[in-house]
Order: structure tokens, then sequence, then C-alpha cells
């Protein structure tokens, strides 16, 4: 059997991966120590209380503890991410006394998301908008969640890049009908970690077509013209007759 454990740390820290504690500890000469990532990469190794040999990736940049033999690596790089094992050996006996596996989960923070909006149509009743949300430069994949008034929203696409250095960017589109002024929110999840941007979308000016009654003054005068007119038709009916 072997002890497990997982450690998280973030890009650029300073992160120490833990050994087995042993409890009969003589001195570090009496131990043969292998730090080693995904059971086939060596990172360092010791023997006869010196270093014999370090991964080049790892100069400059990791150590170990002489008396409980945890790793530290500095600093911390995305390529770190992974799986490593702690194996000590009892140089007199010949047997192992130490089988610890770490699980390093490294993170880099992807930066506050970017929310925009594009006005694409509008009418009187609702107005028409695509929604971007974009962040970069984080570990590791992202997920991408939206919101409308505390409403989820499924995203219309949504696009993920990865850099040389293995850092995510990623962008996402919604399109949305707005019938009122509305809250939007974009999150971006990553190991359990979450950034997260809230906006106010407004909706375009309202196009409002009253119809207005006609005014008094208007109707009291074409009430006098009409009865102008018939008592006119009137007088020449009285009159004509005669003629």
């Amino acid at each position: 059997g072997y002890e497990l454990e997982k450690i998280t740390g973030k890009r650029g820290e300073k992160v120490g991966l833990p050994c087995c504690e042993i409890l009969s500890f003589e001195s570090l000469e009496s131990y043969r120590i292998y730090w080693q990532k995904n059971e086939t990469e060596v990172v360092l190794a010791y023997s006869d209380g010196k270093m014999i040999f370090r991964d080049n990736r790892y100069d400059n940049r990791t150590e170990m503890d002489t008396r409980n033999f945890t790793l530290w690596i500095s600093p911390v790089e995305i390529l770190d991410n992974g799986s490593y094992q702690c194996v000590v050996q009892e140089v007199r006996l010949s047997r192992v006394v130490c089988n610890k596996h770490v699980t390093f989960f490294v993170t880099a923070d992807f930066s506050t998301p970017n929310v925009t909006a594009e006005e694409l149509a509008n009418s009187c009743e609702s107005s028409e908008m695509m929604v971007t949300c974009s962040s970069h430069g984080g570990f590791p994949r992202p997920k991408v969640f939206g919101a409308l008034n505390s409403k989820p929203v499924v995203w219309n696409a949504s696009w993920v890049s990865e850099s040389s250095l293995r850092l995510y960017n990623v962008t996402a589109w919604l399109c949305v009908s707005l019938t009122e002024d509305s809250s939007f929110n974009c999150s971006i999840e990553y190991n359990g970690l979450v950034k997260s941007t809230t906006v106010l979308l407004k909706k375009a000016n309202d196009s409002v077509v009253l119809t207005v009654p006609p005014p008094y003054y208007v109707i009291t005068a074409s009430s006098i013209i009409i009865v102008i007119f018939l008592l006119a038709l009137t007088l020449a009916a009285r009159y004509l007759p005669r003629h």
C-alpha cells in the first residue's frame, strides 16, 4: 500500500510536496530517496546523504528538505501539474520504508471576466443583444457559466484556446432579448475557484406611439360648423318653395 495526498498550488508560488513521516529517522546517509513524477520521470534522487540526480527541467527550482524529505518547488510552473511519488529505501536492510503518492494540482488565475454587449436589433417590444464574455491566462481548462436576472442561461457558443505555456483563454457568446433593464452575470470556474463579473444590460429607448384625443377647442369648432350647416339647410328649405 501507499499514502496518497492532494496538494494545490498556484503558478509562480513556492509549494512543498510532503513525503512520508519516518518515525525512526536515523540520518540522511541511512536512506535512498527518490522523487519521481508520473512514475517514470525522476525529479531528483539522494543517496549516501548527497543529491545524485536532478532533472534539468527542475534545475534551480527544486530542493529537498533533508529532515522530512519534502520536495519544494519554486517557482511553480504549469507543467509541474501531475502525480508525484516519494520512495524512501533503508540502505542497511534494502527495504522500502516510504511510498508516498502526491497529486499536485497547479492553478493559474484567470483574468476577471470581461462582459460586453452589442445591440443587434431594436423594436418597440424588446432589444436583441449579443453578449460576449471572455477571460484569459488561467489553468486548468475552465468552465463558463452565465445568468440573466439570476436565472441560468445556455451559451450559444463557447471557445477555449490553449497557449504555448498551457494557459487557457475562454470566450463565450449569447443572444438575449431584453424587455427591460437586466442584470447579467458571467462566471469562470476552474479547479473549484471562480472569477465572476456582473453587469447591467440596458434596454434601448422604447418606441412609444400615443393615441391622443382631439383637443376640446377642435371638437367645439367642428360642432359650430355642423350647426351652421344644418341651419342653412333649414332656411333654404323654407325659402325655396316660396319662389
